[in-house]
């Protein structure tokens, strides 16, 4: 695609900014890992490590077993997701403010996107659940390119959409979404209400740190005028 100068792509993580997903992730790997027999790792070691794809999450996890069958605990980890998945609606709720601030922040030269190490099924349902699906110009997944935080989902979301890495930003609650960003070329906005401590995100390289949705529509015109890098 031709690139655009004038095209703006703001790109979203999902888990831990758009929705509060920690606690079905977290019921869900340590049940993954009691189903295998071994000692369920504590909340806040899995809270770590989300926003990583699946395979590589698990196998961060599981480095002091190494007996741990990664790929078992991977099918495990989907078993579990997808029964509670099934089994209760609204597990993972919008944060207060996404759809007023999506709704503030897209326009005509401005597209939306999301960079999520969700897989595409989870993605898709997440966005339809909460009918904010055709909110998004341009989504890349786990199964779409490598985990986070290599730029390889910031790259394809530019490639898809013809924006320049200059005029993009990522909006994530993890050190992992940040690093993408900056590896990409693209500013980045930390968020408080992740899952990430807020001084990690300003260390890897965040422009700045939003404490609720209501100012993200601010931040993200001064981060990408370049009035706050």
């Amino acid at each position: 695609m031709t690139l655009d100068p004038t095209l703006r792509l703001v790109l979203f993580d999902c888990d831990g900014t758009l929705v509060d997903s920690g606690s079905v992730i977290v019921s869900s790997m340590q049940g993954a890992f009691r189903s295998e027999g071994l000692p369920p790792p504590p909340d806040e070691e899995v809270r770590a490590i989300i926003g990583l794809s699946l395979p590589r999450a698990v196998a961060v996890l599981a480095a002091r077993h190494p007996e741990a069958p990664v790929d078992i605990l991977v099918a495990s980890y989907k078993t579990a997701y997808r029964d509670q998945a099934l089994a209760t609606t609204g597990l993972e709720p919008t944060f207060p403010g996404t759809l007023e601030a999506l709704a503030a922040i897209s326009g005509d030269s401005t597209l939306l996107g999301v960079v999520t190490g969700k897989s595409r099924r989870g993605l898709d349902r997440v966005l339809a659940e909460h009918g904010i699906t055709d909110r998004f110009a341009v989504t890349v997944t786990a199964d779409d390119a490598a985990s986070k935080p290599a730029p390889e989902m910031v790259l394809k979301a530019l490639a898809a959409t013809g924006a320049e890495a200059r005029n993009a930003v990522v909006i994530g609650d993890t050190v992992f979404d940040i690093e993408m960003a900056r590896s990409a070329g693209a500013a980045a906005i930390g968020v408080a209400w992740g899952y990430h401590p807020a001084p990690d995100l300003t260390s890897a390289g965040a422009a700045v740190i939003a404490q609720s949705m209501a100012e993200l529509p601010a931040l993200v015109e001064a981060v990408l005028a370049g009035t706050m890098t």
